[in-house]
């Protein structure tokens, strides 16, 4: 299985990188900036998306809303921006900086169940 992780902090791809491997995922590609994401998510299909909000350029919750028009996939926000989501996206999963890796799991089987992501209202 495939994953996108959009993270711009080395440390924390790191430890998305370990515990998505840990989960099963085999194909792992890391981007740091929104452009790099889309790109990646065009080259390499993910069958899963882990993004924070803020990145080195641009912003997760535009990549993701990108990536998901193209092609519906889950997407995990792992941010501690949640408030931010949550003005932009209905029902986003959402797992809060900092994290266990515990907390992932269940968060992504609920962005499994609903691969793609729903603007809240026009983009601000």
């Amino acid at each position: 299985m495939r994953a996108l992780i959009i993270e711009d902090e080395t440390l924390i791809a790191f430890l998305l990188e370990e515990t998505l491997e840990s989960m099963g995922y085999t194909e792992l590609k890391v981007a740091a900036t929104q452009a790099e994401a889309v790109r990646l998510a065009r080259e390499f299909p993910p069958a899963l998306v882990t993004t924070d909000v803020r990145l080195l350029a641009g912003c997760g919750i535009d990549a993701a809303l990108a990536i998901c028009a193209e092609r519906p996939v889950p997407v995990v926000f792992v941010t501690g921006n949640a408030t931010r989501v949550r003005r932009r996206i209905l029902e986003p999963v959402i797992v809060e900086k900092p994290f266990s890796p515990e907390a992932l799991a269940p968060a992504i089987e609920r962005a499994r169940a609903s691969p793609g992501l729903r603007p809240a209202i026009a983009s601000v």
